[in-house]
């Protein structure tokens, strides 16, 4: 049984159809990509599994329970936490307080400590800025922070919303050294990105979405090697 599946969803806004007819699935201890143009729907995709945006019509599975009527919140809870395009720290919070948000729903306050210490681990540049408001960090810093806020809600999945968007090379390659960490520890991770070449190189699996459909699907191995996505999305010819 799939971790998440999404079986012909459907999502709009106002009449505006998104999504339309997305189906995918995502296996524990996996990495699976999602790869596409700007407005294909891959954030969209993001936040219909998170709770934001709702579900017009399809199926919405979490380890096999239907979560599409589930609020956002009590989607943490059952183990989906998000990092969302444009990292969304609070800036004026210090790297504690920020990474202290991402733990409001847990009940478990006894281990957040060693949590802490793995996003630490991760992102060593944090634990030197802990104290540091959350704004005044540079954009690399902004994406550690944002995706070691997910982890502190301690997720079975988490989604992984463009997080090399706006970052330096050095900052890019880390990152994803980063996610390859972060799924190796444990974490099944679903990742929308627009650096085709990294995460395609980094995925068990990827989907290719257009216009709110899924096209194409394979491994990352099969797509990377696929003369059609070179073309559109590596600027091979």
């Amino acid at each position: 049984m799939p971790l998440l599946e999404l079986n012909d969803v459907c999502a709009h806004y106002g009449r505006i159809q998104a999504l339309d007819g997305i189906t995918l699935t995502v296996e524990e201890g996996e990495v699976v990509t999602l790869i596409g143009a700007n407005g294909a729907g891959k954030t969209t995709t993001m936040r219909v599994i998170s709770g934001i945006r709702p579900v017009s019509s399809g199926k919405l599975l979490f380890d096999g329970d239907d979560i599409k009527s589930l609020r956002a919140d009590l989607r943490v809870v059952r183990g989906i936490s998000q990092s969302p395009e444009g990292r969304g720290v609070f800036p004026g919070m210090t790297v504690l307080e920020n990474l202290d948000m991402g733990a409001y729903t847990r009940k478990d306050r006894k281990s957040l400590g060693a949590d802490l210490d793995r996003v630490f681990s991760l992102f060593p540049r944090l634990a030197e800025r802990r104290t540091q408001a959350g704004g005044t960090l540079s954009g690399g810093e902004q994406q550690m922070l944002a995706i070691g806020r997910a982890l502190m809600a301690k997720p079975r999945l988490l989604l992984l919303d463009e997080p090399s968007m706006g970052l330096a090379p050095q900052f890019i390659a880390q990152i994803f050294r980063i996610i390859t960490e972060i799924n190796e520890q444990g974490t099944t991770v679903l990742l929308v990105e627009q650096n085709a070449q990294q995460a395609l190189s980094r995925a068990d699996r990827a989907y290719v979405i257009e216009t709110g459909r899924i096209v194409k699907a394979g491994t990352g191995a099969e797509l990377l090697a696929d003369p059609a996505i070179k073309e559109a999305y590596l600027g091979v010819a």
